[in-house]
C-alpha cells in the first residue's frame, strides 16, 4: 500500500489557506490529488528560494502577467516569511480569482513575521500522519505503535525498511529544520535533549529534573521545548484545573506527533515495546486520532488532562463548547474498575458530562458510569460524529 492509494479525509477549503504539518505527512501528495495547480513555488529548491528572496515582488508580477492563473501553491512558506507581504496584498486584490495555498512544516519564523496580517483572509488547516479511518483496511495497532502512521511507512514491507526510514526522517529533521535554520547553538546538546525528552513522551514535564539529569540549563531546555512545538513535532498538554474538591497538578505533559518518530528519537526502534512504553504510545496514538478528527472537521476541541498529586488522573479532558468529557486510555485487553478512578472523581464533582474508556480488548462494555470501547470501535464512532452529541 502506498500513499497514492489512500484517500485523505481533509477537504480542501475554497478560500486561500495555510496548510501546516510535519514533514512526511503527505501534504504535497494530498494537494496534487486535490487540485490542478497553475504555479508551484517550492522554497526548499534553491532556484525558487533565490528568485523570490531577491525579488519578492516577482510574485505579483507573475500574477498580473497571467490572468488565467487560479491556484498558486507556495511550499514551505516558513523559509521566506517576507513573501507573505506579497501574498497578503494579492489576496486582497484578487481574492475572487486566485486561491493561494501556503504549506509549512514549521511555524517558528512565521511567529516573528507579519503572518497575522493574513488572519481572516487565509484560513488555517493542519495536516497529520494517517488516521485509522484512512487506513482501516490495513491498520494494525501493533505496527502503529512500533512504527507510527507516516504515509511512507505503509510503502515498506519489512521492519528493517521502516526503521531505516524513521532514522532517516529524524536525521532530515535535524539537518533541514534545526541545523540549516540555525535554531540551536549546539546541535549535540539538542540531540541529547531530544533523546531524553522522547523517553518522557506522554509524561509530565519537569524541566528542572531533566536539566539536572542531562546537564543542560533549564532555560536552554525550555527553549528546546519551544522549538519542538514550533517545528510541529509535538503538542504540550496543559493540566485543567476543574477544582474538583481535590488538589490538582499544575505541570504540563508533552506528546510527540507520531509514535514511530518518538521511538526513533529515543533510539528505541531496535527494542521491544515495554508495558510502560506501550501505555504511553497508545495514549499518543489516541491523541493523534482525536486531533485529526477535531482539526479536519473544524470542531475546535480543546485538549487538556487532569490529575492530582496522588496520581488520580484522567488522560484527556475534551472541551467542546459547554460540553466537557473525560477520556481514559489503557493499553490493556481487560478493563478493571480501578481504571475508572479519575473519571469517577470528575463525574461525582459534576465536572464532566460523560466518561469514556478506550482499551485494547474486544468488547464494548459499561463499567460503572464509564462507557468503554475497543480502539477500533472508538475511532469509528468518533469519526461518525457520535461523540459530538
Amino acid at each position: 500500500m502506498t500513499d497514492m492509494s489512500i484517500h485523505r479525509i481533509l477537504l480542501k477549503p475554497k478560500k486561500s489557506f495555510f496548510l501546516f504539518g510535519p514533514r512526511g505527512t503527505g501534504k504535497s501528495t494530498w494537494l496534487k490529488k486535490q487540485i490542478q495547480t497553475d504555479l508551484i513555488i517550492d522554497l526548499l529548491k534553491n532556484k525558487d528560494f533565490h528568485r523570490f528572496s531577491t525579488r519578492p515582488e516577482l510574485l505579483a508580477e507573475i500574477v498580473e502577467g497571467n490572468p488565467s492563473y487560479k491556484t498558486i501553491v507556495i511550499d514551505e512558506i516558513q523559509k521566506l516569511p517576507s513573501l507573505l507581504d506579497e501574498v497578503h496584498a494579492l489576496i486582497f486584490d484578487h481574492d475572487s480569482r486566485i486561491q493561494f495555498i501556503l504549506t509549512g512544516s514549521s511555524a517558528r519564523k512565521l511567529k516573528k513575521s507579519n503572518v497575522n496580517l493574513l488572519a481572516g483572509r487565509a484560513l488555517v488547516r493542519h495536516f497529520y500522519p494517517l488516521s485509522f479511518s484512512e487506513t482501516k483496511d490495513v491498520f494494525n495497532l501493533e505496527n502503529c505503535l512500533k512504527f507510527g502512521m507516516l504515509p511512507e511507512i505503509f510503502s515498506f514491507e519489512t521492519e528493517a525498511e521502516k526503521k531505516d526510514y524513521l532514522d532517516s526522517y529524524v536525521q532530515t529533521y535535524l539537518k533541514e529544520e534545526i541545523q540549516q535554520e540555525s535554531l540551536v547553538r549546539s546541535l549535540p546538546s539538542y540531540l541529547k535533549f531530544l533523546e531524553h525528552f522522547a523517553l518522557r513522551n506522554a509524561q509530565v514535564i519537569n524541566l528542572q529534573n531533566l536539566s539536572q539529569e542531562i546537564g543542560i540549563p533549564r532555560t536552554t531546555i525550555s527553549g528546546y521545548l519551544d522549538i519542538l512545538q514550533d517545528t510541529l513535532l509535538g503538542l504540550k498538554l496543559e493540566p485543567l484545573h476543574l477544582k474538583a474538591k481535590v488538589k490538582e497538578v499544575s505541570l504540563s505533559k508533552f506528546y510527540f506527533f507520531d509514535t514511530g518518530v518518538v521511538r526513533a528519537l529515543s533510539q528505541s526502534l531496535d527494542s521491544d515495546i515495554s508495558a510502560d512504553e506501550s501505555g504511553f504510545l497508545f495514549e499518543t496514538y489516541i491523541l493523534h486520532e482525536l486531533k485529526c478528527y477535531s482539526d479536519y472537521f473544524q470542531k475546535r476541541w480543546q485538549f487538556n488532562y487532569w490529575g492530582t498529586p496522588s496520581e488520580n488522573e484522567v488522560d484527556f479532558v475534551i472541551s467542546s463548547g459547554k460540553s466537557i468529557w473525560g477520556l481514559e486510555v489503557k493499553s490493556s485487553k481487560k478493563w478493571t474498575k480501578d481504571f475508572n478512578s479519575g473519571l469517577n472523581v470528575l463525574l461525582a464533582a459534576g465536572k464532566i458530562k460523560k466518561a469514556i474508556g478506550i482499551y485494547t480488548g474486544q468488547d464494548v462494555i459499561k463499567s460503572g458510569e464509564v462507557m468503554v470501547y475497543p480502539v477500533r470501535q472508538f475511532i469509528e464512532k468518533l469519526f461518525s460524529g457520535k461523540f459530538d452529541e
